[in-house]
């Protein structure tokens, strides 16, 4: 599939990887819908971007912003070829922790965005793909996930966390052989350590440190390199039913 002249829903875009990906779709002449939850974040970035961009306020969990964020594409673009979804938390919690066992309100939350959520934007834009005409190949449409090396490489405290992402891991093929008859593909990228939002917040050594512990390069990832992993994805029509690991040849330590 063509990124020119397709239109995708962003989830998670107005910063952070899903930001770097609205951007660089955008720039290779794909239409974008902005869906998340920061209003601020992602009217501005719509702004910048001006023509072929919109914001759609969207707590993926939410099953009505969720169709809005697909209706949105339609009714702006006149449909929607790619999903990719990279709304997430990444609250640390032991599973034993000082004040006692970890609250099940706590471990439910981590699951319903990562997990349930993810899976609710990609029934909601199949269902909508489903309905298109397919291109020259037989295709209409690409969904991307975005799980975690932590799916793979768990640390303490990440309990709740590991456990969504492996759960992105595992809907992957299951939902790619369903919808091969639709000519839809369905992906996972696996990032390890990269520049984001929840990166930022840590201390300029702790940063550096994390960097200097992926194999090479030596570095924390940058949001422009996930973002060309999606495009490629997009564009190969053999990318389908796999999860990639974008990591440096990073594996995580147990803490």
């Amino acid at each position: 599939m063509k990124v020119k002249s397709s239109v995708a829903v962003v989830s998670g875009g107005a910063s952070g990887l899903g930001g770097a990906t609205v951007r660089h779709l955008h720039a290779g002449g794909a239409s974008v819908v902005i869906a998340d939850r920061d209003t601020a974040r992602g009217e501005a970035l719509a702004k910048e971007l001006g023509e072929r961009a919109r914001f759609a306020q969207c707590d993926v969990c939410n099953e009505a912003e969720a169709q809005a964020a697909v209706a949105l594409a339609v009714s702006a673009f006149g449909g929607l070829n790619v999903l990719v979804n990279c709304a997430g938390v990444g609250t640390p919690a032991k599973m034993l922790g000082k004040d006692g066992p970890l609250g099940l309100d706590v471990f439910n939350r981590i699951i319903q965005i990562n997990l349930v959520g993810s899976f609710n934007m990609m029934r909601l834009a199949a269902a909508q793909m489903a309905t298109q005409a397919p291109d020259d190949g037989g295709e209409r449409g690409v969904m991307i996930n975005t799980a975690s090396v932590a799916a793979f490489d768990g640390q303490i405290g990440q309990p709740a966390y590991a456990a969504s992402k492996a759960g992105v891991v595992g809907m992957t093929l299951p939902i790619a052989r369903e919808l091969a008859r639709s000519g839809i593909r369905v992906l996972t990228i696996a990032p390890g350590l990269f520049e984001t939002p929840m990166m930022a917040s840590l201390p300029e050594e702790a940063r550096r440190s994390l960097g200097a512990s992926v194999p090479f390069p030596s570095r924390l990832g940058k949001p422009s390199e996930y973002a060309l992993l999606v495009e490629s994805m997009v564009i190969n029509p053999m990318f389908n039913g796999e999860t990639v690991r974008l990591d440096g040849a990073l594996r995580m330590a147990p803490k």
